[in-house]
């Protein structure tokens, strides 16, 4: 076979894009490189196939394009909220109030920064960013969860100041308040709910939505206790409790954003079952070079060496593989290289490379 064959999930052949990943390094390079044997010009060498692309929506999962809305109403509501909460929490003189409010403005940015980047994973891809803007996904999960971070530092520092020095708080203001917070932040995270399990940007905003609305909730719950009690530490008490709740909703998000950033296997993928499954197929006689990652928050790519001693055995033998990375792995976007046994080594077959 010469030259690459684009083959997605249904099984339709279109030209190479020159979306390649997985082989510049070890002497590749993009557009002209030599490959132990294979000439590698233009993306146009015999025994080295892509399988399984399917751009376009095919064997992706995508954030339905009724997000654009959901992030429109979301932040405009928490924006207007956002405003509403830091001026009564500072007249009421409540620190929990002023710290949601913070929190709240934190999920704003976030938001902002999750729909900017949905945008961009749809923007076609160049010459000099062969991927499109795919990647921005995971750098808006990764912002999103610092900056919660950061937030919740400002947070603590305040609290801590108040417990040691308490102040006086309008307790029925705070529960008044908060109580608006309930609704707002309960109805975003509406909006977000169905799209959680497939991309982590939708997951972040829906998970930062839902805490805020439990995190309100407690701050209505500290109202009550002021009012109850007159213990004005209360007040910064709940603020500690907040800001360990948005450590702790934050973590998994920051864990992966990292990980999907440092082109990690997705945690939802066993690669030695993909390893076992390719290894298998018939006519294998080696792999090496295995490499699965996240292109976005949503795509997965594949790239690995098939070493076949009958040489390469055709355009089907690609699509079935397509097929099955797609189905049994949510692997869309593999690239598959056919190698003969017995010919010149690859460059990259060597014991390190997984």
């Amino acid at each position: 076979m010469a030259g690459h064959d684009h083959h997605d999930p249904a099984g339709h052949r279109h030209p190479d894009a020159g979306h390649d990943r997985g082989h510049d390094h070890a002497g590749h390079d993009h557009g002209a490189h030599d490959h132990a044997g294979h000439d590698h010009a233009g993306h146009s060498h015999a025994g080295h196939s892509h399988a399984g692309h399917g751009h376009g929506g095919h064997g992706h999962v995508h954030a339905p394009a009724s997000f654009g809305r959901a992030f429109a109403i979301g932040i405009g509501l928490n924006a207007a909220f956002v405003v509403i909460e830091a001026g009564y929490g500072w007249a009421a003189n409540s620190m929990s109030l002023v710290a949601d409010a913070g929190h709240n403005l934190s999920d704003v940015l976030g938001l902002v920064a999750a729909w900017v980047a949905s945008v961009l994973v749809k923007r076609r891809s160049t010459a000099r960013f062969t991927y499109g803007l795919r990647g921005s996904s995971i750098l808006a999960a990764l912002f999103n969860a610092v900056f919660l971070l950061v937030a919740t530092g400002a947070i603590l520092w305040e609290a801590v100041s108040r417990l040691i020095h308490p102040e006086p708080v309008a307790g029925t203001t705070v529960m008044v308040v908060a109580g608006l917070g309930i609704l707002v932040n309960g109805v975003t995270a509406w909006l977000f709910a169905s799209g959680a399990k497939g991309d982590i940007n939708i997951r972040g905003a829906f998970l930062h939505m839902a805490a805020d609305a439990a995190v309100s909730a407690g701050v209505v719950l500290a109202g009550l206790i002021i009012l109850a009690t007159g213990l004005d530490r209360i007040d910064p008490a709940v603020s500690l409790v907040v800001a360990g709740l948005i450590v702790w909703a934050t973590w998994g998000l920051l864990r992966d954003s990292v990980a999907m950033s440092l082109d990690a296997v997705p945690p939802g993928i066993d690669p030695d079952a993909v390893r076992a499954y390719l290894g298998a197929r018939p006519g294998v006689s080696g792999l090496h070079d295995l490499h699965i990652w996240p292109m976005s928050t949503t795509e997965i790519a594949l790239t690995a060496h098939l070493v076949m001693a009958d040489g390469h055995p055709g355009n089907g033998f690609l699509v079935e593989i397509a097929e099955a990375l797609r189905a049994r792995f949510g692997i869309a976007h593999a690239t598959v290289q056919i190698e003969e046994a017995g010919g010149p080594p690859c460059l990259l077959a060597r014991e390190c490379v997984a």
